[in-house]
């Protein structure tokens, strides 16, 4: 592939992020939810713009593009693999929406501030971004096992957030921070939008750019996870790359339309978890058994809507905070009862017998039988589960009977 493919994009993104900045964002003002949900919009038709692009340029091959030694793709399946990609990249983004929003809390940052500490925060976490996806394509073209690798720290990712508590902000325990308040005095106030100044003649960081310090190295540790997910669906950098930006050039929009509702969607968080197991049992199945793309995008969406309208659903029922650790749907982890123990082994079973069934999918059969006994392993504890294990017992009730098979009524699974 030609480096002015490279060049080019990197042009049109900085056009990008010029005009946010310097022409539509040029005076500092306080983001309202109508005007960020505007430009989410905005940068989502930018988004689904470009992969039309990238399905013509593929499909044409235009410059030698898809023609690499990592993957020789069609333009639908550029395409593909890039939306894919995308909506991975931006699902992962809303558990960092939540961290920004504890960090601005802490830091007490005025609100009229905040977009330029998102900003200068992406245009640094696209360079980090892109060279680690620099060293994971070298990775995976120097070593065919290293799949194996990124899909076990997303299992172990996955895991993490399963039996993680509340999200924790330790700014002065930042390494970036406490180095740069070793050579930099802090001035005591924010000095406008400022991240130096002078302090008794000193040149001086403001503590708005140790906030930047900590939103910086924060995306480098949400990139750990999410840059070994991208590489689960293409190992073509370009698509890697591109997919990625655009997911994070439009983070910044995306928190000022949800940061102040975030906390509501509780059940996200589990289907985050889904995601990157998922996405980890898809790479450790690359070379044996490979998951096609169109079924993981289907998965992946089905899980976030499941994660999202079982949130909505439980709001009127339960206000308990987004913030909840997981292993601990109920109640405070040092509050957990035997009971609630005994639900968080439930759903953690539960929700890997359905994930192997899943992936069972595209072996006919066993599918059939494990996806309906991991819901029935949840229904024991959780209505949800039990609802639609019920709905997918009759529906297959309804076909063996128009089919001429035996049905036996039996009852769904009780709770206890």
């Amino acid at each position: 592939m030609t480096i002015w493919i490279w060049v080019a994009f990197i042009i049109l993104i900085l056009g990008f992020l010029a005009l946010d900045l310097g022409v539509f964002n040029k005076t500092a003002h306080v983001i309202s939810t109508s005007e960020a949900l505007i430009w989410t919009a905005l940068w989502v038709v930018l988004a689904l713009s470009f992969n039309v692009l990238i399905y013509e340029m593929y499909e044409n091959h235009l410059l030698g593009i898809g023609t690499g030694e990592l993957a020789r793709l069609s333009g639908k399946q550029a395409a593909l693999e890039f939306f894919t990609g995308y909506i991975i990249e931006k699902s992962l983004s809303l558990d960092n929406i939540f961290v920004i929003a504890i960090i601005f809390g802490y830091f007490d940052v005025p609100a009229m501030y905040q977009h330029r500490v998102l900003f200068w925060g992406i245009l640094g976490a696209l360079i980090l971004r892109g060279l680690m996806i620099g060293l994971g394509t070298a990775l995976i073209k120097s070593f065919s096992w290293i799949n194996y690798v990124f899909g076990g720290i997303l299992i172990f990712t996955a895991v993490k957030m399963l039996l993680a508590g509340d999200e924790k902000v330790e700014p002065e325990k930042n390494p970036l921070v406490r180095f740069a308040r070793k050579i930099y005095p802090v001035t005591p106030d924010y000095e406008g939008h400022k991240f130096f100044t002078t302090l008794d003649g000193r040149r001086a960081i403001t503590p708005l750019f140790l906030v930047l310090l900590v939103v910086e190295s924060t995306d480098l540790l949400f990139a750990v996870d999410s840059i070994p997910a991208i590489f689960a669906v293409t190992k073509d950098p370009f698509i890697v790359f591109t997919s990625n930006v655009f997911a994070i050039l439009g983070l910044r929009s995306l928190y000022f339309a949800l940061a102040g509702i975030i906390d509501k969607f509780r059940y996200l968080k589990v289907s985050l978890v889904f995601v990157l197991a998922f996405v980890g049992v898809k790479m450790l199945l690359a070379h044996s058994h490979p998951i096609p793309i169109p079924f993981s995008l289907a998965v992946i969406v089905c899980t976030l809507v499941v994660g999202v309208l079982a949130s909505i659903l439980a709001t009127h029922k339960d206000t308990a905070p987004y913030a909840k650790p997981i292993f601990d749907q109920v109640g405070e982890v040092a509050e957990a009862t035997i009971k609630q123990i005994r639900k968080a082994l439930i759903f953690l079973i539960g929700a890997t017998v359905v994930l192997i069934g899943i992936v069972m999918i595209v072996a006919p059969g066993p599918a059939i039988v494990v996806i309906p006994a991991g819901l029935a392993i949840l229904g024991t504890e959780f209505v949800w589960a039990k609802t639609l294990f019920k709905k997918l017992r009759d529906k297959t009730r309804a076909v063996a009977k128009s089919v001429g098979l035996p049905v036996k009524d039996s009852d769904p699974p009780n709770e206890t």
